[in-house]
């Protein structure tokens, strides 16, 4: 297969996806639909390598990782983090909820093993699966070391289609909300925050014709690498993921002037970004075979649905307390299941397809997208790495 054929071949299928998410106004998510026929695709004629074959070996998928979680640091404002706090809180509850049912219920059910490979990557993303699954094979777990990539490549197909669902709900509650002046005075503070008179303070007196795209891009890796840095130098005292703080290093050049706000979108870099980091997500599905999803189909979908429960249940009592609406206090915790950018992708899906008039996506938008973004990076970056450390010892 040519490279040019094998770039045809996945873009068509990201395609399908948006098209048919557009269809049916975000009820199946582009993410489900593009997971799908990779499946399919790898199951019947695709080489294994296609993404990388159609040009996007992991290296540049990295990169492109770090340019983009940089890019959503200049989203959220250190006010907007401090006020991310019941995001936080209802994140990690989500997350006690599927270690207390797996290690629990699951247990009874499953095995104690095959519960403690299943909790890490379930919670979150590729790192702590590959944690699991070496730390099965050192110990002689064969097919717990397959089942630790598959749980982790499989768990969106739970994720995608019942985010979607609960984020609708919230859209159409906050939509009814504003649509009667109720979201009115959020909205204005919203918008005063997401675009402040100046800026680049650092750089208000330099002429705007020498800000081109090169210079956002020379900034924003700038500030990716300052990100990796840091973790490299905290590494013999403290195991930072570089990702988490490529984050939080966007929220502060922003907040200090260093970068402007979406720098990405402003660098006409975001559209090719997106689509590379996609393509990197569903090359993980060449992992599942036919064979291997049959042997352990049934553990698999039990700690899925298990996990989901025990999600359900615990961010639900978490967002009673906290005042928050069943619907976003679920969705947040549902982001441990993918993580970004799907957590990105499908609250922008179910936005454009509540309304068409730009004001009211811009209030829903300042609503729900900052919590599924920070509970995202709360969940599969953070706590998913750290319980694989943990729960690896058990084996």
């Amino acid at each position: 297969m040519s490279q040019l054929l094998a770039l045809v071949i996945v873009v068509f299928i990201l395609l399908v996806g948006d098209l048919v998410a557009v269809r049916t106004k975000a009820w199946i998510p582009s993410m489900f639909v593009s997971a799908v026929l990779f499946l399919i695709g790898y199951w019947t004629f695709f080489p294994k390598e296609i993404v990388a074959l159609a040009g996007v070996p992991s290296a540049v998928a990295v990169m492109m990782m770090y340019l983009l979680i940089t890019n959503m640091g200049t989203l959220l404002s250190i006010r907007e983090l401090k006020n991310q706090w019941k995001t936080i809180v209802i994140a990690l509850s989500g997350i006690l909820g599927i270690v207390a049912v797996l290690l629990s219920v699951g247990t009874l059910i499953f095995g104690f093993q095959t519960m403690v490979v299943a909790i890490p990557p379930l919670v979150g993303g590729v790192v702590s699966a590959l944690i699991m699954s070496e730390g099965a094979k050192e110990a002689g777990l064969a097919s717990l070391s397959v089942f630790a990539i598959v749980i982790y490549v499989m768990q969106g197909f739970a994720g995608y289609p019942l985010t979607s669902l609960v984020l609708k709900k919230e859209g159409k509650r906050l939509l009814k909300l504003y649509r009667e002046g109720g979201l009115a005075s959020a909205e204005v503070a919203a918008t005063a925050e997401v675009a402040p008179p100046v800026e680049l303070k650092l750089f208000k007196s330099m002429p705007e014709k020498y800000n081109t795209d090169f210079f956002k891009f020379f900034r924003l890796s700038v500030v990716a690498y300052l990100a990796y840095l840091t973790s490299t130098l905290l590494a013999p005292v403290v195991s930072v993921s570089p990702f988490v703080l490529a984050l939080l290093f966007g929220v502060i050049a922003t907040s200090v002037g260093f970068l402007e706000k979406q720098v990405l979108q402003k660098a006409n870099g975001f559209g090719i970004a997106i689509l590379v980091l996609m393509l990197f997500i569903f090359d993980g599905l060449k992992q599942a075979t036919p064979g291997m999803l049959l042997e352990i189909l049934v553990p698999l979908i039990g700690a899925i649905v298990l996990g989901v429960a025990g999600m359900y249940i615990f961010s639900f009592v978490v967002g009673k307390i906290l005042k928050v609406s069943k619907e976003m206090a679920f969705a947040v915790s549902l982001t441990a299941l993918y993580g970004f950018p799907a957590d990105y992708i499908i609250t922008n899906e179910v936005i454009n397809s509540l309304t068409e008039d730009e004001k009211e996506r811009e209030a829903l938008t300042s609503h729900m997208l900052p919590p599924m973004l920070v509970g995202g990076f709360v969940t599969v970056t953070i706590v998913s790495v750290v319980l694989a450390g943990i729960f690896v010892g058990f084996l």
